[in-house]
């Protein structure tokens, strides 16, 4: 990898918020994942990807979801059990015309019932998209 690609990956993590310390729990691994995303956030968090044995409160969860993985209600209701208040689920589906893609309105529809909203969407790699969804503020 050269130098300026590098730096462009590291970008990646960084745009998606990633910072030094980061505790980031990684659900849905398989041998599909993007493994240069997976190792830039890795080296901007300095942190290794924690699995879905770990139970430490974490800061963001990537959740690498495809389409026939099950009920994403489910799924993402699971992921909030170790995140912080005020952290990140991002949600990486494979990109339109990519093998078992997830329609940007399969998150949608889910988010808000599972206690999320969707704040925004990006390309992070040549076959993954990210949707990023936090916690619905709660009315005082």
């Amino acid at each position: 990898m050269s130098e300026a690609d590098a730096a462009t990956s590291v970008n990646v993590a960084e745009r998606l918020g990633f910072r030094d310390g980061d505790l980031i729990q990684e659900l849905g691994y398989d041998d599909d994942v993007d493994m240069d995303l997976r190792d830039d956030i890795e080296d901007v968090t300095g942190t290794e990807l924690l699995d879905e044995d770990d139970h430490e409160v974490v800061d963001a969860v990537i959740f690498w979801w495809r389409d026939g993985d099950g009920d994403l209600v489910d799924a993402l209701v699971d992921s909030l059990t170790t995140l912080t208040e005020g952290g990140v689920v991002w949600v990486l589906t494979p990109k339109s015309g990519r093998d078992n893609y997830v329609s940007p309105a399969d998150i949608q529809d889910a988010a808000p019932t599972a206690g999320l909203h969707l704040t925004t969407s990006a390309g992070v790699s040549k076959d993954w998209s990210a949707t990023r969804l936090v916690a619905r503020k709660k009315n005082k």
